[in-house]
């Protein structure tokens, strides 16, 4: 269950190793308008058919689960989906990636580990029946890598907790995915008054907790959010 409301300021969300609930993920919801990035690598995942109208979603992470096809629902939920990871899947046959042609943003497709990429001429079928996409398993049609494929080289990385204008970020864990989604860092100025803040509270034996939080830097308005 979601506990709160700013939803709408979430642009990247990592839902990863989550366990789904009849294809749902507890939480999940259009209200993630601004959402551009969505990673729900190994949730136990057997469709999208469940997965909500996000139009502004870009990056889309599939892999490790167990989706056989039902794809038609990607055109009319993530419109503007760009890249996409179905890597691990149940996908067997060429027929069952067609509806990605409804996709007309759709640059990047990686289906590692699936059986269809054992079929033979399988990179050119998929190049002549998906013309949009520029890199297939990370290679061009001419077997020339992707650039900055490596997500923390291309800014993608999940490490930090907020982008420079202080919006929102996301991480997962096993089965607490949790949501931050408003604060700011402080600057070096700020650090150094809760350096001290930290150190008077040691002096006086306040709350460690106290300490703690101000240590990291993020003042009092970040809001937490727990989606599973």
């Amino acid at each position: 269950q979601v506990l709160g409301l700013r939803l709408h300021l979430v642009k990247e969300l990592v839902l990863d190793n989550c366990r789904s609930d009849d294809g749902k993920i507890v939480g999940l919801s259009s209200d993630f308008e601004n959402l551009e990035f969505l990673s729900m690598i190994n949730v136990n995942l057997l469709s999208v058919s469940n997965l909500p109208k996000l139009n502004k979603l870009r990056k889309l992470e599939l892999s490790d689960n167990r989706i056989s096809g039902g794809l038609e629902v990607l055109a009319e939920r993530t419109p503007n989906l760009t890249h996409l990871n179905l890597s691990g899947n149940k996908i067997k046959d060429i027929n069952t990636l067609e509806p990605l042609k409804k996709l007309p943003n759709l640059h990047s497709l990686d289906l590692f580990n699936c059986e269809v990429t054992m079929l033979i001429n399988y990179r050119e079928s998929m190049f002549a029946l998906l013309p949009q996409l520029t890199y297939l398993d990370g290679f061009d049609a001419d077997d020339q890598e992707a650039p900055d494929s490596d997500p923390e080289a291309d800014g993608d990385g999940l490490d930090d907790e907020y982008d420079e204008n202080g919006e929102a970020h996301w991480w997962g864990t096993h089965s607490s995915p949790f949501v931050v989604v408003e604060g700011e860092e402080e600057d070096d100025d700020e650090e150094d008054e809760l350096d001290e803040e930290v150190i008077d509270d040691e002096e006086e034996d306040e709350d460690d907790l106290e300490g703690e939080e101000e240590e990291d830097g993020v003042d009092d308005e970040v809001r937490l959010f727990l989606l599973a």
